[in-house]
């Protein structure tokens, strides 16, 4: 789909090809990454439902495909395809871990945690490659700052060896999401990411390795992920978890049409049921962005959604929000930065 700010509109013609086209298989949407140099790596924010003030996200677009995605309206701005252009055309900051040092460096900074992969995924499979969040996290465990992930991959396994060191100071908290157990109804909802059971065996890995870990359950889909709620907790607590969270589906700007069209295409029985009861929990809208409100939801039966999260979270054992504050921020070690007229100087730099 074309994004708002496009000024040309295409439409759908019929030209005669279609039967033939209908006998050929669709090509194959090849992945590009393209490396960029940002301005500037971090992001703050004063949101009142959002438990951090600052984030960083390595990546611009996600190879994960999830149709419920809020950034993907993002790419609106790019002039891309809030769509297919969303998964397939990546944007990497390339000069992300070097960004994040000089911000660290600088005098008037006060750490406090940083969320990574809020926006998209830092662990999406072009990081296999790339390894910015690799390089980001040596950062911060080098400066002994705080740090909370947020992932759906089990890529996040490959850096145990930085989380483990940053868990034993209280540095580090994860969170694996988990929208749903039923594999078919995820390869669909989120096509390129892992597995729910392979995250549940991340949650296991890095509960072992002592990283305390939390589960997503987000988005919560009425009629679709939403009666696997009490499962995925349960799995999760035995999995290790030690918190837990939840978000309803948000649908703001082009995430609406494209999830319908997504809706209509997998559960085409129930699509009208699934969207009224989104609306009664948006005020009679598909999507309500008021911030006492575009998390959770609101009217009755938001409202039993959140006595089943509260009864579930007592019933397994688990904590409910609050990670952000068993973060200890005051080992942070100030980095030394060359400054930048001395690194271009050379050996003048000296006198």
């Amino acid at each position: 789909m074309q994004g708002r700010y496009e000024v040309a509109q295409r439409e759908e013609f019929d030209d005669g090809w279609a039967a033939e086209d209908e006998q050929l298989e669709p090509a194959a949407v090849r992945t590009i990454v393209t490396e960029e140099q940002a301005k500037s790596i971090l992001s703050r924010n004063a949101s009142p439902d959002l438990p951090f003030n600052v984030s960083l996200n390595p990546y611009r677009g996600c190879e994960h495909g999830c149709i419920y995605c809020f950034a993907r309206p993002s790419h609106s701005y790019l002039g891309l395809s809030p769509g297919l252009d969303f998964e397939s055309r990546i944007f990497a900051k390339v000069n992300a871990p070097e960004l994040l040092l000089r911000e660290l460096a600088k005098p008037s900074y006060a750490a406090e945690p940083i969320a990574l992969g809020i926006n998209t995924d830092a662990y999406q499979p072009c990081e296999r490659d790339l390894q910015l969040t690799r390089r980001i996290l040596q950062v911060l465990h080098d400066c002994e700052h705080p740090l909370a992930l947020i992932t759906k991959s089990s890529l996040i396994e490959r850096d145990i060896d930085l989380l483990a060191a940053m868990a034993a100071k209280r540095q580090v908290v994860a969170a694996v999401t988990i929208a749903t157990l039923d594999a078919t109804i995820a390869r669909t909802l989120e096509p390129r990411a892992a597995t729910p059971s392979r995250r549940l065996r991340t949650i296991r890995t890095l509960a072992q390795a002592g990283i305390p870990v939390s589960v997503s359950i987000a988005p919560m889909i009425p009629f679709i992920t939403e009666p696997d709620l009490e499962r995925v907790m349960e799995a999760a607590a035995e999995a290790g978890a030690v918190r837990a969270g939840y978000t309803v589906l948000r649908l703001p700007w082009e995430v609406n049409p494209l999830f319908q069209n997504w809706l209509q295409a997998h559960f085409p029985e129930r699509a009208n049921r699934v969207m009224n009861r989104i609306r009664e929990m948006r005020g009679g809208a598909d999507y309500d962005a008021d911030f006492a409100t575009r998390m959770r939801g609101e009217g009755v039966w938001a409202d039993l959604l959140r006595q089943r999260f509260e009864k579930a979270v007592l019933r397994f054992g688990l904590w409910h929000g609050g990670s952000f504050g068993t973060l200890d921020a005051s080992r942070f070690r100030r980095p030394y930065v060359q400054p930048e007229k001395d690194r271009l100087s050379g050996q003048l730099g000296l006198f």
